[in-house]
């Protein structure tokens, strides 16, 4: 596997990651339901909730993205493993062949005189 296609393996699997990260997080109006006694400010991640530590990971998954992103688009300038996809695709142009000279046309030959 080329440096190319595992940067490239890397930067899917942070994009669906950074997806993932950015859907688990609430809404700011998520914060106005547990003033009011939802219970919702309790959460697995401690009692700041996961405010904190979700926009941790998504700035370090943002980060890398924009990261992979930046060598990807550089190397995608450099990359001539097979050449040009134009080149590759396209039959070789045939030069065309020099004409030949016209030759006058030829005069009918003159009747013969009649008899």
């Amino acid at each position: 596997m080329s440096i190319y296609s595992g940067l490239l393996s890397v930067h899917v699997l942070l994009s669906l990651g950074l997806i993932a990260v950015v859907l688990l997080q609430h809404g700011k109006g998520a914060d106005a339901g547990a003033a009011f006694g939802s219970g919702a400010s309790g959460t697995v991640f401690g009692s700041r909730g996961s405010a904190s530590f979700l926009s941790k990971v998504t700035a370090v998954m943002a980060a890398g993205f924009f990261g992979t992103s930046l060598v990807l688009a550089m190397m995608a300038g450099t990359y001539d493993e097979t050449g040009s996809v134009m080149e590759a695709g396209a039959p070789a142009v045939e030069e065309p062949a020099e004409e030949a000279p016209v030759a006058p046309p030829e005069e009918p030959a003159a009747p013969a005189p009649a008899e």
